[in-house]
């Protein structure tokens, strides 16, 4: 009575239904040879006691001795095809009779699962055994080893470079000019900029910083002036009358250039000239206005509104969107980019720092510890659920082979122990009754 084979899982994760379904490791088609082999060797070893029964139950009138060997192997018939029985029971029906108590796992597969995740819930998704586990671990200092190795952090760096690419493909490019438009308008549209320009300005104006301005300006005026003197001249006589004489344009065009000289050069060597002074005063006054004057504001919001209207926007936004995808996409596809270059940079600065700095390694430690820690706290249920759900997913006939696969070779142990002990039981047995009917 050689065991039946179990129905082989495919290494597809899913039926052709959509069932969930146990997925075949690498090794499973050597665990498949293993099983066929113990199988092989387990029948075997009954057909041997089966023989060795016949032949000596044959002529053991002729042969008293092989009395003894007839009760061997007629014990080791028993204990063969009991321990068959037993076997088989876990994974399917006997010869496909429906016996009670019979193809086991696949009738309590989803007790199994459910028992499956409580005993991993119970034993390994505790906070004791997490936190110990990562405390002894020291994920920190392992971490900052494995990044401080040049080739891993150029490794991580292509990989982070490969995920980005694929973000930026991934991103509807609508929806993200979309969004930036949305920011744009709440955050930069939608707000008066007058009061912020006019706070922003007075700060500024109250530090002074406009001064360098006045300088910078005044210095390119005097140089504009030293190098162009005709072009001033020119600027001034069209400005007389066309009857006054020649001479008399140019005695104006010399003196009102050589009062614009002077009155610039005072100007940038004067700190309280009063061109200072009034500029000061008016930019004050912009500000204040800005802040506080309704027309003012007002103004700047037309101003806004034409500069920005919803299709000048909405152009902003494209045009944005398009030269940052760009921008990154050809950063993250060459090697010695600024981009990469700066990212593997600071992956390597982390690890280094992850190795050297023990309390900034203790931290995160205790971190991760922590983080965890809540995690299985408040979600271990949750995640052993999981065990239990992808059990109740698979079909029954399939567990019960994937689970035969993982243990039956062994399992074929007890019918080769059952064979070889029930041959000792029967033998011992059937000579204990014979010294004893020896005694009467």
């Amino acid at each position: 009575m050689a065991l039946r084979e179990a129905p082989q899982p495919e290494t597809a994760s899913t039926t052709t239904s959509g069932e969930a379904r146990p997925v075949e490791s690498p090794n499973d088609q050597a665990r498949r040879t293993a099983l066929k082999r113990m199988k092989r060797l387990a029948a075997g070893l009954l057909v041997v006691m089966a023989v060795i029964f016949t032949v000596s139950f044959a002529l053991q009138e002729r042969y008293p001795w092989l009395e003894y060997v007839r009760a061997a192997a007629e014990g080791g018939m028993v204990g063969a095809i009991a321990d068959w029985f037993a076997v088989t029971a876990l994974f399917r029906y006997p010869l496909g009779l429906r016996i009670p108590h019979t193809n086991i796992i696949a009738n309590r597969k989803d007790e199994i699962g459910a028992s499956l995740g409580e005993f991993v819930e119970t034993n390994f998704l505790s906070e004791a055994v997490i936190r110990g586990k990562l405390e002894s671990m020291k994920p920190a200092r392992r971490l900052g080893a494995w990044l401080s190795d040049d080739t891993n952090a150029e490794r991580l760096t292509d990989e982070l470079a490969v995920a980005g690419r694929g973000l930026l493909n991934l991103l509807g490019d609508d929806a993200i000019k979309n969004l930036i438009e949305s920011v744009a308008r709440e955050h930069l549209i939608k707000p008066e900029w007058g009061p912020s320009l006019g706070r922003v300005g007075q700060r500024l104006v109250t530090s002074g910083q406009q001064h360098a301005a006045v300088d910078l300006l005044l210095d390119r005026a005097d140089g504009w002036l030293r190098d162009h003197p005709e072009a001033f001249g020119r600027v001034v006589s069209q400005r007389l009358p066309t009857w006054l004489p020649g001479f008399v344009d140019k005695l104006v065009d010399d003196k009102a250039y050589r009062e614009v000289l002077v009155f610039v050069a005072s100007a940038r060597q004067n700190r309280q000239h009063p061109v200072r002074k009034a500029l000061d005063d008016y930019l004050n006054e912009v500000m204040h206005d800005l802040q506080y004057e309704s027309a003012m504001i007002d103004r700047v919001e037309n101003l806004k509104a034409e500069v920005l209207d919803n299709a000048k926007l909405r152009e902003f936004a494209g045009d944005t969107w398009e030269a940052i995808k760009a921008s990154l996409t050809q950063a993250l596809g060459e090697p010695a980019s600024a981009l990469r270059v700066g990212i593997r940079s600071t992956l390597e600065d982390v690890g280094n720092r992850l190795t050297t700095d023990t309390a900034l390694g203790s931290r995160i430690d205790r971190w991760l510890a922590d983080t965890a820690s809540y995690i299985v706290a408040n979600y271990r249920h949750e995640i052993a659920g999981v065990i239990t759900e992808t059990v109740e997913r698979w079909p029954a006939a399939e567990t019960a082979a994937k689970i035969e696969l993982q243990v039956g070779r062994d399992l074929q142990f007890i019918r080769i122990n059952g064979t070889v002990v029930g041959s000792l039981a029967g033998l011992a047995i059937f000579t204990l009754a014979h010294a004893v009917a020896a005694l009467f």
